[in-house]
């Protein structure tokens, strides 16, 4: 799969609200009331990752759940990272 060009990526953020661009990477915080609905998130995008054999960077801060998407294989961001954060976006209940 190739890296997505500068305008591809441009295109495919429009389809993942709260993403943004970071270098090589898309990442969205998110952000829960605790700890627990916090890790609970982590919980079920960690078996969608595993499902689809396509892992996020994941950082926990108590309630905020920062994921960090990149296709590392392709040298930059595919249709698979912006196909994760939709899964990810709508397993949703953070801010």
């Amino acid at each position: 799969m190739a890296a997505y060009t500068a305008a591809e990526i441009r295109r495919a953020l429009k389809t993942v609200p709260g993403w943004r661009r970071r270098g090589r990477e898309i990442r969205r915080t998110f952000t829960f009331a605790a700890f627990g609905p916090a890790f609970a998130f982590v919980r079920k995008v960690a078996r969608d990752a595993e499902a689809h054999d396509h892992h996020p960077d994941i950082d926990i801060r108590y309630n905020e759940v920062t994921l960090g998407l990149c296709t590392h294989a392709a040298g930059g961001l595919t249709e698979k990272d912006f196909a994760s954060a939709r899964r990810y976006s709508a397993l949703g209940g953070g801010r």
